[in-house]
């Protein structure tokens, strides 16, 4: 049996081919570029962000008492899903089951859920997606290959501090079929999802035999269920076969100031998760949020790669999410409605980004996004012929020379502001 398992695992990954649909909603997440990322568990409670059980040593079952308290009466889906959408974000992308184990949905495989374990006692997920099919905007789900509270799953190198596990416990035949009987529900109970973004598979990276997460049955188990679902692993290493998209963290494709994106880029779709602020769940002293110009930036930046921004938002305890989110969500939004079209449905530039900025690509059209220029000149490193330039805001004509360098621009005073946008037609 166990031959046979390994054998048509191994045949899944020699032979995975994506089928119509899934071809078809890989083109539909290409063409987004911008998602907004949701961290919510009862770690919320604890206001210390998501990793609150790993970070301290605490005892589990003192942990799981949070639940009895999570009562998040102020959460509203369409108001979660209002402020996602006027922020011109396509797709949310929620964490139906966190490291602490913790099911955000009413499980048929574990009492410990937001159904069962809290007197809140509602489905924040059916609601949830029901209201992105309401208001056109597709839904992803975040699912975690740890577990830091159930027994059966065999500790990697995190989760060491948490106190009450019993490690003659650890099954991971047991604890396998447990996470597909989840993503089973998850599949067939809350209509079309758009992706699996599964994590935690980093946990066992320090193994010196390398641990066997036999991801091809349980991508193929994905892809039969929802033949049109993408699979995404956040593993920071170079895609496995039955992936659909490329994930990086906290990094742009082709940069690695975090330390977790050294991998290659594939030629899957691409996606960057980052934070709005420091952390992924709610921490209330974490206040330092980033400027909307920042955001804008990093978003245009990803987009110069030709990848989607992940942007995370930590709602608090109450279920509300936090009011400066809310407010960098609209200023966001009031940008891409005026600008949208230089970022949806492109391609990276062809200019490798800059100290002053970025480009994309869609068509004949390239746009180059002027983020930093102390000059009014510009030269644009380019091989195609450029048959006319001018600013996107207000098509105003910009002057421009062929050089032996490339395209020079030239301007009447120095560009200025979040994202000065110039248009140029290729030939």
């Amino acid at each position: 049996m166990l031959m046979l398992l390994l054998t048509s695992s191994a045949a899944y990954a020699q032979e995975y081919t994506p089928s119509p649909e899934n071809v078809a909603s890989r083109q539909e997440f290409n063409e987004s570029r911008f998602g907004i990322f949701i961290h919510w568990g009862i770690y919320s409670l604890f206001a210390q962000g998501e990793w609150y059980l790993q970070n301290y040593p605490i005892d589990k079952y003192e942990y799981a008492k949070a639940a009895d308290a999570f009562y998040p009466h102020r959460f509203d889906a369409a108001e979660w899903v209002s402020a996602i959408k006027a922020s011109g974000a396509k797709y949310i992308c929620f964490t139906s089951r966190h490291h602490d184990g913790f099911s955000m949905w009413d499980s048929d495989e574990s009492d410990y859920n937001i159904v069962d374990a809290t007197p809140f006692g509602r489905d924040v997920l059916k609601e949830l997606a029901d209201e992105c099919e309401r208001q056109g905007i597709r839904l992803h789900l975040y699912y975690s290959h740890i577990d830091w509270g159930r027994d059966d799953y065999p500790m990697g190198r995190t989760g060491n501090k948490v106190i009450g596990r019993d490690r003659s416990k650890e099954n991971w035949s047991q604890y396998y079929d447990f996470m597909n009987r989840q993503l089973t529900e998850l599949l067939t109970r809350y209509g079309k999802i758009g992706a699996i973004w599964f994590d935690g598979h980093w946990d066992r990276d320090q193994d010196t035999i390398p641990f066997n997460w036999q991801l091809d049955e349980q991508y193929a188990l994905v892809h039969r269920l929802q033949p049109s679902c993408l699979v995404g692993n956040n593993h920071h290493i170079t895609p496995h076969a039955g992936e659909d998209i490329q994930i990086f963290e906290r990094d742009i494709p082709g940069e690695n100031k975090a330390g977790l994106s050294g991998q290659d880029i594939s030629r899957l779709p691409l996606e960057t998760c980052q934070t709005m602020n420091g952390m992924w769940g709610y921490k209330l002293v974490d206040q330092n949020y980033k400027s909307t110009e920042t955001l804008i930036r990093y978003l245009v930046s990803t987009a110069g790669k030709g990848a989607n921004l992940l942007l995370n938002v930590g709602p608090q305890p109450n279920g509300e999410l936090p009011a400066v989110a809310v407010e960098r969500l609209k200023e966001m939004g009031e940008w891409m409605a005026i600008n949208g079209e230089t970022v949806y449905g492109t391609v990276a530039g062809d200019i490798p980004a800059q100290d002053w900025g970025v480009a994309t690509r869609k068509g004949n059209r390239l746009f180059v996004h002027i983020f930093d220029l102390q000059s009014t000149e510009l030269l644009l490193p380019l091989d195609c012929k450029v048959v006319k330039a001018f600013t996107y805001a207000d098509k105003q004509p910009v002057k421009l020379k062929k050089t032996k360098e490339g395209v020079r621009l030239t301007f009447d005073e120095t560009p200025q502001g979040t994202d000065y946008i110039v248009e140029l037609i290729t030939k």
